[in-house]
């Protein structure tokens, strides 16, 4: 076989494998609803096995699963027309069984869904979205806490597409009803020649998290916590770059950048702003908002439902949060502002990247790698000389449980060797401090958790290139 066919072989394999991962992202977002409903009627069983005198006391408790239904249906609702707005970036219809025809060992070890749980595309005001190899898996800081992506009638454009080039964009969407096992007329072509399944809950889990990712983003009451976490980046990145011309406008990368807020504050900065996701739950979500919506406050969510602990009232678990708090299109972003969906190393690690960057931004990011000196390898050699990088977040490394898997890598540093690690590929520390910060925390709970979040502005020294390739 030759080396053209061997290509071809293995392209077809890896798109084969998008498809099949997406696929099972598209069914965790149908079967939303369905598996909503049983934890309802799970409620229901156990106040039915109650004693009389009990159920007398707590007699309100049907009329709140009724009123949970209610919100299921909105969050559905939700759901459904983000989905109906996606479009998939490969074909969707083709065979599920091609990945084995062509995994005979000639295409190497690909693997698509070998991350964790519950953060797309390019979002241009001006053009569309791409993505390279976007897995169906987040990894949410929340998850090991709590269990828990041209523009038309001033949208943002956002598409997803496979595509290396990182500075190319990327975009998704979906329907269902209450019968999963059917597909509304209206679903885009790519639904109704897909085939449905059901998939594990700790997939429909990673939903419920993009919902509570919502709120951090783009809910007004998520106000607070985007302010212990991105305002200390904004006002770092003017600090640094006080004159920003609209002529030559500095660049900015934000990988891990999730529902896409942060890159777009970035934008609205004046700088040409990139936001970088490898979660296609993600990705669909950020091109949903940023692409589709026309006023402020056009949705309605009740993103606490799925928990009936910590809560002081049936009030504040069953509230609604209006979303979003802007319009994205009316916000004022730099032209140029993009999301590209793909994993940061396999985009970024490329040679069209090195010294492309003005600044890059990271929060709760870090934490995410495999290796997170490879991270901080690929950061050093994509910023310019004097370029700096700010960073917020913990150390919750989301491979570090990956327990009975040989093959799992996952270097779990201190923060002390990630600095060391840092300094050692051309950093210079010039801004440390400890940040406390949550993350998607229910701001009415009784138990929320915090993290003391390790904030800092770094400087890439001019010396680095030369002393990498002399």
């Amino acid at each position: 076989m030759s080396n053209s066919d061997e290509e071809l072989r293995r392209r077809k394999y890896e798109e084969a494998l998008e498809v099949k991962s997406l696929r099972r992202i598209i069914s965790a977002y149908l079967n939303y609803p369905e598996a909503a409903e049983e934890d309802v009627k799970r409620y229901e069983r156990s106040f039915r096995r109650l004693p009389v005198a009990h159920k007398a006391l707590l007699s309100h408790l049907p009329l709140k699963y009724q009123k949970l239904r209610r919100c299921i249906s909105k969050n559905s609702f939700f759901i459904f027309e983000m989905l109906k707005a996606f479009e998939p970036p490969v074909d969707m219809s083709q065979d599920d069984d091609i990945c084995d025809h062509l995994d005979d060992g000639s295409c190497g070890h690909v693997h698509l869904e070998d991350r964790d749980p519950c953060s797309c595309e390019s979002a241009s005001i001006s053009g569309r979205a791409h993505s390279k190899k976007s897995d169906e898996v987040w990894a949410g800081h929340e998850d090991k806490n709590e269990n828990c992506c041209e523009p038309e009638s001033g949208n943002f454009a956002v598409g997803l597409e496979c595509q290396k080039d990182a500075h190319k964009h990327g975009c998704d969407n979906t329907v269902p009803n209450k019968d999963m096992s059917s597909v509304p007329p209206e679903s885009p072509d790519y639904l109704e020649s897909m085939p449905h399944f059901h998939v594990p809950l700790v997939d429909v889990d990673k939903v419920r998290c993009v919902i509570r990712n919502i709120v951090r983003d783009w809910a007004t009451e998520g106000q607070k916590e985007r302010d212990q976490c991105y305002k200390p980046i904004l006002e770092e990145l003017v600090r640094h770059f006080p004159e920003r011309s609209k002529e030559s406008p500095p660049t900015c990368l934000v990988p891990g950048a999730g529902l896409g807020r942060l890159a777009l504050e970035i934008s609205c900065l004046g700088f040409i702003s990139q936001g970088n996701e490898f979660s296609y739950y993600m990705m669909i979500c950020s091109s949903f908002i940023l692409n589709q919506t026309q006023d402020v406050g056009e949705w309605t969510i009740h993103p606490w439902i799925h928990s009936n602990c910590n809560s002081l009232s049936d009030a504040d678990q069953l509230r609604a949060v209006s979303i979003p708090d802007i319009h994205p299109a009316g916000a004022g972003i730099t032209e140029g502002f993009s999301m590209c969906g793909g994993d940061f190393v396999e985009v970024y690690n490329d040679p069209s990247q090195v010294g492309a960057w003005d600044a890059v931004v990271t929060c709760f990011f870090l934490d995410t790698a495999h290796n997170i000196v490879e991270y901080i390898v690929i950061i050093s050699k994509i910023l310019k000389d004097g370029g700096v990088w700010i960073n917020l977040g913990p150390l919750l490394y989301h491979f570090a449980d990956m327990y009975g898997q040989e093959d799992e890598m996952s270097v779990e540093l201190c923060l002390e060797d990630v600095k060391r690690v840092a300094l050692h590929y051309g950093f210079q520390l010039e801004l440390e401090k400890t940040i406390e910060t949550t993350y998607t925390t229910n701001p009415r709970a009784m138990m929320q958790n915090h993290y003391f979040s390790a904030f800092w502005t770094m400087r890439k020294k001019p010396s680095v290139h030369a002393r990498e390739h002399g």
